[in-house]
């Protein structure tokens, strides 16, 4: 038997913004809240589920520089140019990692400057 991907540890300089924003880009909920400060959200089915649950934990100053994972999201009940309206719309920003434009995917940030993908193929929720 294989492992399975549980959950995504994000370090945060404002856990709940930060959990919010990808609770809405995701159709997540909050699963908890802990003395430290750190929010889970995740889909209903919560740790464990069929989709990975994420861990906003606060760091007083993230870890510059590259990150070494983002996270792809593809949009489920409309087409690619629709979500990255959305996106926008929830603080999403436009970023700059040298692409074409000749790209099926858009890259954007987070409020915190984390990059993540917009991929164009749509997925069923």
């Amino acid at each position: 038997m294989a492992c399975k991907l549980s959950e995504l540890v994000v370090d945060s300089r404002d856990p709940e913004a930060l959990a919010a924003f990808w609770a809405a880009v995701l159709d997540y909920r909050v699963l908890g809240r802990e003395d430290d400060g750190s929010v889970e959200i995740g889909p209903e089915a919560g740790f464990g589920g069929p989709a990975p649950t994420l861990v906003f934990g606060p760091v007083a100053d993230p870890t510059p520089g590259k990150l070494r994972l983002h996270i792809d999201v593809n949009p489920t009940d409309r087409d690619q140019e629709a979500e990255l309206e959305r996106l926008l719309s929830l603080g999403a920003r436009p970023a700059d990692v040298g692409q074409t434009g000749d790209e099926e995917w858009h890259v954007l940030q987070d409020p915190e400057g984390n990059e993540f993908c917009l991929l164009r193929r749509r997925l069923e929720p």
